[in-house]
């Protein structure tokens, strides 16, 4: 089967890209929206895409009446955000959290999920993630006929849970089973990272 990607409506590129690249990670970015109040919310289109600067990307949409999401005008106003690396028992509270509130109204709050100091960067973190990203806005680029907006974020403080830490010398090694990551699929699936392997790589 062979498909013309001109001849698909925005709705059904969506689909067939959502369930054709797979699997995907999924950026859970907290922003601050002011008033004590946290937006916190799940992006799949993300990639890490620099080490020098250390960049992130996640691409972000319109809500549904067609106005910029919290995450995007916050992050414009504030200039930090932290992303965080949801492991698979997260699941059901990543996907609350997707849901479309009013500005200032808290995912975190609703999800009923705990905040923690990230040391050494202004905004905290989702106490039960593993991971988390404490990042600076490098840029925000504006694409396509129906306003989508790409997020780059540059990393200046990592946290990382030391029971996914393995021992070794020569540089910091992360157990990618022990992180147990959310991976995006289509629709409302998710999948879990079953195995690890290596292949060695030509010198």
């Amino acid at each position: 089967m062979n498909i013309t990607m001109s001849a698909l409506a925005p709705t059904q590129v969506y689909h067939l890209l959502t369930q054709t690249i797979v699997p995907r990670p999924v950026a859970w970015v907290l922003t601050d929206s002011g008033n004590d109040s946290f937006n916190l919310a799940p992006f799949s289109y993300f990639t890490a895409i620099s080490s020098q600067p250390p960049l992130l990307m996640f691409s972000v949409g319109n809500k549904p009446d067609g106005m910029i999401k919290d995450t995007v005008r916050n992050v414009l106003e504030t200039g930090k955000m932290v992303i965080h690396i949801a492991s698979v028992d997260l699941a059901e509270q990543v996907t609350v959290t997707s849901a479309t509130l009013p500005h200032g109204k808290s995912e975190v709050a609703m999800a009923d999920l705990a905040l923690v100091e990230m040391e050494g960067f202004e905004l905290p973190r989702v106490e039960a993630c593993t991971i988390a990203f404490g990042c600076k806005l490098f840029e925000v680029k504006e694409i396509g006929d129906a306003p989508q907006r790409l997020v780059f974020a540059e990393i200046e403080q990592v946290y990382i849970d030391p029971k996914i830490i393995k021992n070794r010398e020569d540089r910091l090694q992360i157990d990618a089973m022990a992180i147990d990551p959310l991976c995006r699929l289509g629709g409302s699936e998710y999948a879990v990272l079953d195995k690890t392997f290596s292949v060695a790589r030509p010198k």
